[in-house]
């Protein structure tokens, strides 16, 4: 009987050990002290910067320009009257019929020194004229010890906002590139600039965030940073805990105080080493351009398209001659690729094409009408930023507009599933909008400013196009409304015209 016992316990004993051996490992919160020791800063670690400080520090300078601008002083109203030469001295058009007048300024920044015999790296903005018909006359790098060197300037690209300048020096102080792709959000940093010209300053935080993006140009992918960046800081060096630039400080987020709130982006060293090698060699910077207007998919517009949100952009322009147009693209277009890379938030549209050399031919991947598709774009070169900078006009003039959709007994706004009320595009309205002729679509007449709608649109807005499908009269645009709302779908993307501005999506939401 005891030996039945024991080996009835064993046999229980020996299961539960089975089913225990079964069970997954208990899991544990992610800062529990034992899971994150290893993370944390080893015993004995420096508790100060200031020997990497003193190696650093002599390698930065401060970067100031002389300039010089002509401004344009208003004509006399006085002229031809007894009181003309009284006024004119009191600064009334300077008493000379409103000639130009020349004022001099002055602009301050950072930079650092990459050679020894030295060539020195800072922001565009930072050495640029300061305003339209300003001049540079001069550039000045003061060193640490306040030794002062005329530099030249050696090439400059507005688009990554980067500059190299040349001091006539050797044996100079100099700091390298490091691997900006190996930073993490976290990882210590220290940004040494001139704030405000008060002279070197060292300031400590750490990595934000990467790749963030601030306003999706060619080059719009930064550092984000905590340290003190303020005005002055511009061009000055972030460097890493081993010493080595991982970026260049060049923006601010200010808010209303104009100041440093502990948002700062830097260049990533991956982006700016290969420009300023160019700039030392004297090669002309050829990027890639495709001739799209695109915007992000943002919720809205996943909603109303059924498309995956933060994923890909969509083309709203394509300019004609180009190499999307070339390639095929159109509006409406989803790009969810380029090159095999995915267009995400943190990786541009405009980012991605304009890395790409000039006449490579990559596969550029597509949503269209829902359906996925890969099209062989050969890459253009893109334009200058001034020539990129073409200015449009708008139209408010809409006299030519009816109170309601032109139809007798159509709903209102307020009764409409979309809020809006809409009329055809004829060309007597279309001139009135300043609209261009080709344009083809519905005007608003009127909106429910209660609806989404109405908070988004106006009166005297074109709408294209809703959901991919053209609207050429009223009855097209409420087919498109009537579908979506059978599809199950509470939004609608309408494609809008405002003036000569370029058209844009904007998701709307229906009435309930």
């Amino acid at each position: 009987m005891r030996y039945a016992y024991a080996i009835t316990a064993a046999i229980l004993l020996s299961g539960t050990a089975a089913a225990v051996a079964l069970e997954p490992p208990a899991q544990t919160a992610q800062n529990e002290p034992g899971a994150i020791a290893a993370a944390v800063p080893r015993p004995g670690a420096p508790m100060s910067f200031a020997d990497m400080v003193a190696k650093l520090q002599p390698a930065v300078v401060n970067i100031s320009t002389s300039q010089h601008i002509k401004v344009e002083q208003p004509a006399n109203p006085f002229a031809g009257t007894p009181f003309a030469e009284m006024f004119g001295q009191m600064g009334q058009g300077g008493g000379n019929g409103g000639a130009p007048i020349t004022r001099e300024a002055t602009s301050l920044g950072s930079g650092f020194i990459i050679s020894p015999d030295g060539y020195i790296v800072t922001n565009n903005h930072v050495v640029a004229p300061g305003a339209k018909g300003a001049t540079v006359d001069s550039i000045t790098a003061i060193m640490i010890d306040r030794k002062e060197y005329k530099a030249k300037l050696i090439g400059r690209d507005p688009t990554s906002d980067l500059a190299l300048l040349k001091i006539d020096a050797t044996n100079l102080p100099f700091v390298k590139f490091g691997d900006s792709g190996r930073a993490r959000v976290g990882d210590w940093i220290i940004a040494i600039g001139n704030p405000f010209g008060i002279g070197s300053t060292v300031t400590a935080g750490i990595v934000s965030a990467l790749h963030r993006v601030t306003g999706g140009g060619a080059y719009d992918r930064f550092i984000q940073t905590d340290a003190a960046i303020n005005q002055g800081n511009s061009g000055g060096p972030m460097f890493d805990m081993t010493g080595a630039v991982i970026g260049i400080n060049s923006q601010i987020y200010a808010g209303q105080s104009g100041g440093n709130i502990g948002i700062g982006f830097a260049i990533p060293a991956e982006d700016a080493r290969p420009v300023i090698d160019k700039l030392m060699k004297g090669t002309k910077i050829a990027r890639g351009y495709l001739g799209v207007g695109p915007q992000p998919v943002d919720d809205d517009i996943a909603a109303a398209l059924g498309l995956q949100k933060n994923h890909g952009e969509l083309l709203r322009s394509i300019e004609p001659n180009e190499a999307a147009a070339k390639a095929g693209l159109k509006v409406g277009d989803v790009v969810t690729s380029v090159d095999g890379k995915d267009v995400t938030p943190d990786q541009s549209l405009s980012y991605l094409v304009a890395n790409v050399t000039p006449g490579t031919r990559v596969p550029i991947g597509i949503i269209r009408q829902g359906k996925p598709m890969t099209i062989t774009a050969v890459i253009g070169t893109r334009p200058s930023e001034d020539a990129l900078a073409a200015k449009v006009a708008t139209g408010d003039d809409d006299d030519a507009l009816g109170g309601d959709d032109g139809q007798q007994g159509a709903p209102s706004a307020s009764a409409n599933p979309l809020g809006l009320t809409v009329q055809t595009l004829t060309p007597a309205i279309a001139r009135s909008l300043n609209v261009d002729s080709s344009v083809q679509g519905v005007v608003i007449a009127t909106t429910d400013p209660a609806s989404d709608a109405g908070q988004k649109l106006k009166r005297g807005d074109v709408i294209i196009s809703a959901n991919g499908t053209t609207t050429p009269t009223p009855a097209a645009l409420a087919a498109v409304v009537a579908q979506a709302k059978r599809d199950g779908r509470d939004q609608v993307a309408l494609y809008v015209q405002r003036g000569r501005m370029p058209a844009l999506f904007v998701a709307v939401k229906l009435k309930k």
